[in-house]
């Protein structure tokens, strides 16, 4: 694994314990040589795990809309800024250049971004992994939300496995590299007939 994707809030967030696990996983990230994929702003804990990496001597690719570079929100102190035209160029780059993703506290960008990732290893476009930095039960409510579409038969337990789930950013890296892509459809119905 030599890039993560890291989604993750434009703000702070309301506890200080969401900007360490972002400053951890960014220096966690450096010290294994990882590179950071990242949205390339320079605000919340997007701009703090990209400064951790930084300071820990690591790599980092921010990719970033036109629009919001015009915001004055993008971080010029990357290792590589990449500038594109929309959202949909961003997302697409941003997976392209990933090895495996990994979901920060953050709002709806965040939960839209990890989500269509996670989709996409779902339905086999893609075979990397993806983690939750479940940081103080933070990703609980969407662990529980999966766990009841997956009792209610919208996901199948191995597609269940898709979404890792980690309070620490040693233990979720880890948890990451070890992944392998279920082998199974994603239809449950078509098993029937």
């Amino acid at each position: 694994m030599k890039s993560i994707c890291v989604y993750c809030g434009s703000n702070f967030g309301d506890r200080p314990t969401y900007l360490e696990a972002a400053q951890n996983l960014g220096k966690e990230m450096a010290e294994r040589g990882i590179t950071l994929v990242y949205g390339g702003a320079n605000v919340g804990l997007m701009g703090a795990v990209a400064d951790s990496v930084l300071a820990a001597g690591g790599k980092v690719i921010g990719v970033i809309p036109q629009a919001l570079v015009d915001k004055e929100i993008a971080h010029t102190g990357l290792s590589d800024l990449q500038i594109v035209g929309s959202m949909h160029e961003r997302k697409s780059l941003m997976a392209d250049l990933a090895d495996a993703f990994i979901a920060l506290p953050g709002g709806l960008g965040t939960l839209e971004e990890f989500c269509e990732v996670a989709t996409w290893t779902q339905l086999g476009f893609h075979k990397k992994a993806c983690g939750l930095l479940n940081i103080e039960g933070f990703y609980d409510g969407l662990l529980s939300f999966l766990n009841h579409a997956t009792q209610e038969k919208f996901i199948r337990p191995e597609h269940r496995s898709i979404v890792l789930a980690e309070k620490t950013p040693v233990e979720l890296i880890e948890k990451l590299s070890q992944f392998q892509v279920p082998n199974v459809h994603k239809w449950i119905d078509r098993d029937q007939q």
